[in-house]
């Protein structure tokens, strides 16, 4: 293995002060945050404009500081469904009650997946990838879907925010630590020949525990609760009694099953046009998440679809990926951070971006319209997010088409907008994917 060596650095040191632009370059990067200064405004200014498809929603939302975001997505399309029943101009979910549910579930599935793996080896891959990586706030449609047909829905005044489920970051530490030290307990027991009854009985008891705690942190979900609200003529109406998966059936009343996670995930353990299954540490224990793996031109074509018909698609993208918060644009032709750092160049083909752990869907939210150029193609995409009102314009973003190829990886899609040959991927069996491998 060869050394760095002092005559590298030499050339390396004498290579940088001969670089007159890389000097001014690190003087400007003394004071000034990185993004603003790779920031090309007029190459952003080109996709400030009006959109050919614009659908109205109602309200911006804030997840705040936690990984609720693709949450925050699915009940803002299900949101337009209530709001246009009760014909109010605004309405939200509680965020709050589902993700109390969401924790627990999460809990109840790491801890079930331990008991399945506690004969294999600490360095088993499996072990590995349960410790190494826990779980988080973080998640995907069909999760979301898993939970509310579960649990149903409350509005948000019914069970509002705390600042603990707004800020999750610390308590998310905590749960992770517990349940590891949980599945080290379990994986004691398993050893000191402990039958499966037993496993699932003190398995009961820590997972009442991480209830506890989390009544503590977020406050204890309702089980029924009077619905209160005035319609747009100012009429008052109420509810009486009603479950959470009442007020869902009733106020809701959309049938989840209907949509399908399209993915492009051009990858050496992925074949574009197979059907895939997979189940990890975001499901529920017993559920799986599926996805048709199609081409990005597939993807466009059925998103486009879906709002021309005026519903809101649900995506996952790279949100780190060539954005700024508060401009609210994404677009890789905005931002010039290799050339403000001197021909640095991380440049990658989309598949080796995923094969290489380079890029990967790390933010979740709702396309809500688009622009078509003069030959009806996409040109930028309008984006509902859930980071609140005071970035982008009023809370609403704008991505380039460039960065829709290049950095979105998933939609969901009413299986309606499926073709004769997708809908007939999902007839057949899916392949299933490791844990570590989605």
């Amino acid at each position: 293995m060869q050394e760095l060596t002092f005559e590298q650095l030499n050339r390396f040191r004498e290579g940088f002060e001969e670089d007159r632009a890389a000097r001014t370059a690190n003087a400007a990067m003394a004071k000034t945050e990185l993004a603003d200064l790779a920031y090309i405004p007029m190459n952003a200014a080109r996709l400030m404009g009006e959109f050919t498809i614009d659908i109205k929603t109602r309200g911006i939302t804030a997840q705040e500081k936690s990984g609720r975001c693709w949450m925050f997505a699915a009940m803002n399309i299900l949101r337009e469904i209530t709001a246009e029943k009760l014909g109010v101009d605004e309405f939200e979910f509680s965020e709050n009650y589902l993700a109390f549910y969401d924790k627990l579930e999460k809990t109840n599935n790491f801890l079930e997946m331990i008991i399945e793996s506690a004969d294999e080896k600490l360095d088993s891959h499996m072990m590995e990838h349960l410790l190494d990586f826990g779980f988080g706030d973080g998640g995907y449609w069909e999760q979301a879907v898993g939970l509310i047909e579960k649990y149903g829905l409350v509005p948000k005044y019914v069970m509002p925010e705390s600042y603990q489920s707004s800020h999750t970051e610390k308590f998310m530490k905590l749960l992770n630590n517990t349940v590891k030290r949980y599945a080290c307990e379990l994986r004691r027991l398993k050893a000191n020949g402990v039958g499966h009854d037993v496993l699932e009985e003190e398995k009961e008891k820590m997972v009442a525990a991480v209830y506890k705690a989390e009544c503590i942190a977020f406050g204890e979900p309702v089980t029924k609760f009077d619905f209160e609200y005035r319609d747009g003529k100012g009429e008052y109406h109420v509810d009486r009694g009603l479950t959470p998966r009442e007020f869902y059936d009733k106020y809701v009343g959309h049938s989840l099953q209907d949509y399908v996670t399209v993915m492009n995930a051009p990858t050496e353990k992925m074949e574009i046009g197979k059907y895939y299954v997979f189940h990890n540490m975001c499901c529920q224990a017993g559920m799986d998440l599926h996805a048709l793996n199609l081409t990005t031109e597939e993807m466009e074509e059925l998103t486009l679809a879906q709002l021309k018909d005026g519903v809101p698609v649900w995506f996952g993208c790279d949100s780190g990926a060539f954005g700024d918060r508060k401009m609210g644009v994404w677009d890789p032709d905005s931002f010039d951070y290799q050339g403000l750092l001197g021909g640095m160049d991380w440049t990658m083909e989309k598949k080796e971006r995923l094969d290489y752990k380079q890029s990967g869907a790390t933010h979740a939210m709702i396309l809500v319209g688009v622009n078509l150029d003069e030959n009806g193609c996409p040109d930028r995409w309008k984006i509902e997010n859930s980071w609140g009102k005071e970035v982008g314009k009023n809370g609403y973003f704008v991505a380039s088409e460039k960065y829709f190829r290049e950095y979105v990886y998933e939609v969901i899609i009413n299986k309606k907008h499926l073709n004769a040959d997708q809908l007939s991927l999902l007839d057949k069996e899916p392949i299933r994917l490791k844990p570590w491998e989605a």
